[in-house]
């Protein structure tokens, strides 16, 4: 069981992706709250069928899966069906992250979140390392890989997440990601690594 609890996070477009994999071929294991956030709407599950009794069965796809893209659009516009599908996912997704990183196995665990700071999720773990870029980092690389995506759709989200400042403020650790060389990367996911292992040992 892992008991130290390492939260990775940052913006969109910072390069979470790319650092969590290298911390997965240290045999490292992960838990994803975005994935959590999948499976706690699942086809038939009591979230799904509220969110259908709430919004209507529009919000429900043929295959039984959330429109997630009709539900970004709802609660984007609209403050109070926001803070309603909160109330209603955040203790669920809370619930299973406790359950999922109580599980882990390796001598420290990742618990990756983009929300980390704007969910509250900064209690559930030891330390944070934060993956920092800039604004205009974040929007380069995500009109690379979005390409359905605007330069207004991507700006109006780095606006809903938090600051970079307030990111770095809730910071332990910090991986400058903005142009630096892969292997510049590599080694500074290694050091931490290092200095995570040693922590672990204060955890067992």
């Amino acid at each position: 069981m892992s008991k130290l609890i390492i939260g990775l996070t940052g913006g969109i477009g910072s390069g979470k992706t790319t650092i969590t994999n290298m911390f997965i071929e240290k045999h490292i294991d992960v838990i994803d709250a975005d994935i959590i956030a999948r499976e706690v709407v699942a086809p038939n599950s009591p979230a799904l069928s509220a969110i259908k009794k709430k919004f209507g069965p529009a919000f429900i796809q043929p295959n039984g899966q959330l429109n997630r893209a009709l539900l970004r659009t709802k609660i984007f516009s609209n403050a109070a069906d926001k803070s309603w599908l909160n109330a209603l996912l955040h203790p669920l997704i809370r619930a299973q992250t406790i359950a999922q990183t109580a599980a882990a196995e390796s001598p420290y665990c990742l618990l990756v979140a983009p929300l980390l700071v704007e969910n509250n999720l900064v209690s559930l773990v030891t330390r944070v390392l934060v993956v920092d870029v800039s604004e205009h980092t974040q929007l380069t690389r995500t009109l690379q890989r979005d390409k359905t995506s605007s330069e207004k759709e991507i700006k109006a989200i780095i606006a809903s997440q938090t600051s970079r400042d307030n990111r770095l403020n809730a910071a332990d650790d910090v991986i400058n990601n903005d142009g630096s060389e892969l292997s510049l990367i590599k080694e500074r996911v290694t050091e931490l690594h290092q200095q995570y292992l040693l922590l672990a040992n204060d955890y067992q």
